[in-house]
């Protein structure tokens, strides 16, 4: 290979690469990399550990110049340090897949069973190890150094993750060198073995070996056992035993996996083993079926360890002064296990207060409606429904009992925040079917980040707040206090609040645990637990010829002139849909027809070349045709009697669009000038799927249309259907988008769908990003799509599996890349504000957060005054008219407007239905019995629309 190839295929492997090399005795022979160059790599294996370090040495080899000979030096240094299985890949000759695929179940094996392996006497194994030359001598020095001054787990784990970076056929010598030390046990747990009580009448087994020792974590009820797996782990599969016949013997020695992987046999035992041992993995998924199997009349019941929560040793750290009846936030990153150790508090809060002969009753909370199912299915239902009564409420449920009904009957309560503080705000109108929180002792707040101003979420604990501090004068006055709830907040990730430094960094996560009036924030690097995904940016080259965004510029410059406009920014930008969208505002409130249906028209160009920025320029004009159709079908009325007026400036920009219309369409066949950003995503899915045995990822981007529209561009292009990517959208339920919303069911039938595999890509919006219960990616890319910090932790986090990926994908110069280091940034300061707040003392963090509570309290009192001065103030509603917001028609006044259930404003005189048409919502299509919510009411003088529920 020439030096070129040496550096592509080291690029290509690098996924791999970063968890295959020991850094530091791989460093110190060398030569070709400068003093300072080891030096930085050893400060990041210091500071973020081996595999960041890894990451930077491959950073540095494969864009460096070095001297003759490096690429030798390097694979010498790598077979020196006992990274043979590494300089194999460098050598551009890597195992076959289905050895690639064997060895990393191997090494998931060993991560599923690491709990009881690190009980392991680890001098002896090490010794044992060293002698089938598995390790080298400084791998024997280093394990020994951390065994003896860090205890013997440390070094196990030390040993573990040595072990694992080793050539093929090191997991048949482990089992060996397992046995050989007494640890006969661990070595059939790691080898499986066929359960006999699962064998037919006949004798024969009637499922493959694997499938028999999954049973195994099944408990008595017939649902399977995740709670004690995820303590002491099932028997793995035997990966490497043969299955030839059904009636195999039931114990097979284990043999090398470089002799086991040449026979047909296997590999199609494998095939059946590695998808369940995908599943046995995914602790946070359970299907439809298995919840029923569960709730049959006829089940014997669970056995004790169906409601045992064991938690990681992280997980209970985080969790001991919520065990203790502290208000707390847990910040822990995405995929650690947040909801877990939350279900674990909420079980030993009932139990406590059980023993005590106290009632306990426990609110979950969550922001999405789809989250409201996830955490009953997957968590709270899962765990606790055999001990307690747990019920789910949101907007998608079909109960027929009251909410106060709900709380009455059961323990635990899984609902939107708006229904709960819908229920508060009932209760102190003095309504009875409000409830209170006194009724709650323990009140779980998911993604609690987002309370904060305006917020449902800080509504709610406004309330609290305010309770409490009239607590503290029912005290003074020897009163008894109103009972309050324990507060648990869950996130991971409270951002910045837009800070700019790291003091306003801190004061946004104190003005979060003033909210929450927590005790204190909790969380725990994971460095070791969860390694965060390799990270790039793929910047693509800026376009030279865009013909088609020219013709949409000349456009808006004709628009521009016919309403006599002044951009101050340029078309295409969000700065620009900013100011159109404030002209068009402005130009309604002023009457001045002419400039608000530019503007408008304006809008919809501008949504058009964004389109033809970061997806097909087909797409961009469709979007454009379909708008321009529609807005023609508004100026046909289906009454042949009423006749739909047509200005001046709407017959210019209907013939504008019309006189265009060719052009664009006839550039759009002209694939030369796509933009350079989807080839560079084109290049990116390519290189995930043919790098990776199994691919499976998630692709953000910013508009519900761009997703649908990169899901249909994947679907129709035969490369990616020849390299297995299997794509689908997922965007959001709200009807706010001329593009029609995705149904609760049908998000979930998408995202089951992910599970499965039979989708391996999600297109998403950023619906996808925060709570979701998504199953374990390996590659995550942002497309043309940078927000917050929050947002870049939470998409980040999607990357839960081994070996992940996360890429931003932007055109050069688009400012998308810098967005991101600020993020980065952002990041940094958050870390350092919650380790910072952490280390307050008591007495001054207290401080803080009262004169934050007492800051919020007077401002909500503020708000409320106003509030009611403005009531006072109220026009008499004769005075306040009502026109089209397009042709300035009169329609009503204040007094022909009713208000139902203190929220909802209506009109329902006969006059006012006089003045439009109902006409079909193309974006909804749902039907109910008594009113239809797909009808969008038009001005029978203009044909303007307005989406709104006729009845």
């Amino acid at each position: 290979m020439n030096d070129d190839q040496e550096r592509n295929t080291i690029n290509c492997f690098r996924n791999r690469l970063r968890r295959l090399i020991n850094v530091g005795p791989v460093l110190d022979m060398l030569q070709f990399l400068s003093d300072d160059q080891k030096e930085l790599i050893r400060a990041k294996t210091r500071t973020e550990g081996d595999i960041s370090a890894a990451d930077l040495l491959l950073h540095e080899v494969i864009t460096k110049e070095h001297s003759e000979g490096w690429f030798r030096e390097l694979i010498t240094a790598l077979e020196t340090a006992g990274c043979r299985h590494a300089a194999n890949y460098m050598e551009n000759n890597p195992p076959s897949p289905s050895k690639e695929f064997e060895n990393d179940n191997c090494i998931k094996l060993i991560d599923l069973l690491k709990l009881s392996l690190v009980d392991m006497k680890t001098r002896d194994v090490c010794n044992s190890c060293y002698q089938r030359s598995l390790l080298t001598d400084e791998d024997r020095e280093n394990i020994f150094a951390v065994n003896d001054q860090q205890g013997n787990k440390a070094g196990a784990r030390l040993l573990l993750s040595r072990l694992v970076k080793k050539e093929l056929g090191w997991y048949s010598e482990f089992l060996e060198a397992l046995k050989e030390t007494g640890h006969g046990m661990l070595a059939r747990e790691l080898q499986g073995e066929p359960l006999k009580g699962h064998e037919t009448a006949s004798g024969e087994s009637d499922e493959p070996q694997a499938l028999q020792d999954e049973t195994k974590a099944v408990a008595p009820g017939g649902t399977e056992d995740f709670s004690a797996r995820s303590h002491s782990p099932p028997r793995a599969f035997d990966l490497h035993s043969s299955q030839t016949s059904p009636s195999s013997a039931p114990s097979l020695e284990v043999q090398s996996l470089d002799s086991s992987m040449d026979t047909s046999d296997f590999l199609s035992s494998t095939d059946v083993s590695a998808g369940d041992l995908a599943k046995d993995l995914d602790l946070y998924k359970e299907s439809n079926e298995e919840m029923e199997t569960e709730q049959t009349a006829d089940s014997p019941g669970p056995s004790v360890s169906d409601s045992e929560i064991v938690l990681h040793d992280y997980q209970m750290e985080v969790a001991l002064p919520a065990l203790e009846g502290k208000n707390i936030i847990i910040c822990l990153p995405t995929g650690s296990g947040k909801t877990r150790v939350a279900v674990y508090i909420t079980k030993q809060h009932l139990e406590s207060r059980r023993r005590m002969g106290q009632p306990g009753k426990v609110v979950v909370l969550v922001n999405k409606v789809p989250l409201v199912e996830q955490h009953y299915k997957a968590e709270f239902g899962k765990f606790l429904k055999h001990q307690y009564s747990v019920e789910r409420v949101s907007g998608d449920s079909q109960l027929k009992i009251s909410f106060p009904q709900v709380i009455e009957k059961n323990d635990i309560i899984i609902c939107t925040a708006q229904i709960l503080e819908n229920s508060l705000a009932k209760a102190k109108n003095g309504d009875e079917d409000g409830i209170k929180l006194s009724q709650f002792t323990l009140m779980v707040i998911d993604e609690c980040h987002h309370t904060q101003k305006g917020g449902v979420y800080n509504h709610i604990m406004i309330r609290y707040l305010k309770q409490k501090h009239r607590n503290i004068g029912l005290l003074k006055e020897q009163k008894t206090p109103v009972p309050l709830p324990q507060i648990l907040g869950l996130t991971a990730s409270p951002g910045v609040g837009g800070a700019k430094n790291q003091q306003k960094a801190e004061e946004h996560i104190l003005r979060i645990c003033a909210n929450l009036d927590a005790y204190t924030i909790k969380t725990k690097s994971l460095r070791e637990e969860l390694m965060a995904p390799y990270k790039c940016i793929a910047s693509a080259p800026e376009r030279k010829e865009d013909p088609f965004g020219d013709v949409i510029k000349g456009i808006m410059d004709e628009i521009h002139s016919h309403a006599e406009l002044s951009p101050l920014c340029q078309p295409g930008t969000q700065n620009y849909e900013q100011w159109v969208v404030q002209k068009e505002q402005n130009a309604a409130k002023e009457d001045n027809p002419r400039v608000r249906v530019c503007a408008e028209h304006l809008r919809q160009y501008n949504e058009a070349l964004h389109q033809s920025n970061t997806i097909r320029m087909s797409d961009a004009f469709s979007f454009l045709n379909k708008y321009y159709n529609e807005e023609l079908k508004k100026k046909s009325s289906p009454d042949e009697d009423d006749v739909i007026q047509i200005t001046d400036t709407e017959r210019f920009l209907f013939r504008l669009f019309k006189d265009n219309k060719e052009h664009l369409q006839e550039l759009t066949k002209n694939p030369q000038y796509e933009n350079n950003t989807l080839a560079t995503l084109k290049t990116k899915i390519l290189q995930e799927f043919t790098s990776r045995t199994i691919a499976r990822g998630i692709i953000f981007t910013k508009t519900r249309h761009s997703a649908i529209a990169l899901s249909q561009w994947i679907r129709e292009n035969p490369k990616f259907e020849s390299v297995g990517v299997r794509a689908s959208h997922l965007i959001g339920g709200g009807d706010q988008s001329v593009v029609k919303p995705m149904t609760s069911a049908e998000q979930k039938d998408v995202l089951n769908k992910f599970h499965e595999g039979e989708i391996n890509v999600l297109i998403a919006t950023t619906v996808a990003e925060e709570g979701l219960d998504i199953a374990q990616c390996n590659f995550v890319i942002r497309y043309c799509l940078v927000t917050n910090e929050i947002a870049m932790i939470q998409a980040r986090g999607r990357g839960r599996a081994e070996d992940s990926s996360y890429t931003v994908v932007e055109e050069a110069g688009s400012g998308v890349a810098e967005r991101e280091s600020v993020n980065e940034y952002r990041e940094t300061m958050m870390s350092k504000a919650i380790a910072r707040v952490c280390t307050l003392c008591q007495e001054e963090y207290e401080k803080k957060t009262k004169e934050y509570q007492m800051q919020a309290i007077m401002e909500e009192r503020v708000k409320v005054k106003k509030k009611q001065q403005k009531v006072m103030k109220k026009e008499d509603p004769s005075k306040v008219k009502f026109s089209c917001r397009s042709c300035n028609k009169p329609v009503c006044s204040g007094e022909d407007i009713e208000i139902i259930e203190n929220m909802h404003h209506v009109n329902v005189t006969t006059a006012f239905r006089e003045l439009f048409t109902v006409r079909e919502n193309t974006s909804l299509q749902e039907r109910f019995l008594d009113y239809e919510a797909n009808g969008v009411i038009a001005c029978k003088q203009c044909g303007q629309g307005h989406n709104v529920r006729s009845f």
